[in-house]
């Protein structure tokens, strides 16, 4: 049987996965532009974007750990996109090319009805309505017994947490402040959802965390 998984998921120093004021030119909020520097320096990005290079050890094979045996995605809506309210059109399809680095069925969560959408290798992206029970539903389904992983942004972590859904969290801690935005941590009690069991392990550019039920 698959776990649910967050993976690679990167928050700062003070806990924020994203900065405030996210938008189309500074998809991570204000201030956050650096936030993900670890895995920009990593042979898996490289990788995902169709590049050369990039350069391994902890962080790399931290950042190469979250993408295997997974057989289905969910995100919220801020992760695929930073359009709000209805759809306008079908223009708008991920931040990521017309080959997501995903190769598996993705479940975005919104409140905004839309068609499925197929994309190369192997990634369709599908929009659940009807929250996150019904995305975890649908992704256990088509994971044939493989991992889910759980994206962000931080909203959609917490839903899964608070549900009593997610069995293991990999943090990417960065060594900044970024003071406000999305705060993983905010209305979460860990222990009492029994989550106790936590690994730290230095990466060359991140500290990576490993929280476990236990």
């Amino acid at each position: 049987m698959g776990k649910v998984k967050v993976m690679s998921y990167t928050i700062s120093l003070d806990g924020f996965g994203a900065g405030s004021e996210q938008s189309l030119e500074k998809p991570m909020g204000l201030g956050a532009e650096n936030l993900h520097d670890w895995l920009r320096q990593t042979k898996r990005f490289a990788q995902m974007i169709g590049q050369e290079g990039g350069s391994t050890g902890v962080d790399h094979d931290f950042a190469e750990k979250g993408f295997e045996n997974l057989g289905a995605w969910i995100m919220g809506r801020n992760m695929f996109g930073p359009i709000r309210g209805d759809w306008p059109d079908g223009d708008w399809k991920g931040w990521w090319g017309p080959n997501p680095p995903y190769h598996v069925p993705v479940f975005v969560l919104t409140h905004h009805e839309r068609e499925p959408l197929v994309m190369e290798g192997g990634t369709t992206f599908y929009f659940v309505t009807e929250g996150i029970e019904s995305a975890l539903t649908q992704a256990k389904e088509v994971a044939n017994g493989k991992d889910i992983r759980i994206g962000g942004g931080a909203e959609t972590i917490r839903q899964f947490l608070q549900g009593g859904h997610i069995d293991e969290l990999h943090l990417a801690v960065s060594p900044l402040f970024l003071g406000s935005g999305e705060h993983l941590f905010a209305g979460i009690d860990l222990p009492a959802l029994g989550y106790r069991q936590v690994q730290r392990v230095e990466g060359e550019h991140a500290t990576h965390i490993l929280i476990t039920k236990g």
